[in-house]
């Protein structure tokens, strides 16, 4: 299934209590409860002014349905094609 990383402009987004974020948590897990198991969370990081969420979902679409319903905004949506850390460097061919 297809990984995607999410932006989302939240301005002040990194001043956001630890309730506030819960609710947001809340609210996100609540939506993705109706939507099925297609579609879930990885996570996310918070910055000063953005969010970027990690979603697996069969689709953009998918994700742009959650954060509709949801109330959250999808700036950018992008699919992820691999993921290298520092491990990545040591691994041979």
């Amino acid at each position: 299934m297809p990984k995607y990383v999410i932006e989302r402009e939240i301005p002040g987004a990194g001043k956001l209590t630890a309730d506030q974020l819960r609710t947001i948590s809340q609210t996100s897990c609540g939506v993705l409860g109706k939507m099925g198991p297609q579609i879930q969370w990885v996570n996310s990081q918070v910055t000063a002014d953005k969010i970027y969420c990690t979603y697996i979902a069969p689709n953009e679409d998918m994700i742009r349905e959650h954060a509709k319903a949801g109330g959250f905004p999808a700036n950018s949506i992008s699919q992820v094609f691999a993921t290298i850390d520092p491990t990545t460097a040591e691994q041979t061919v």
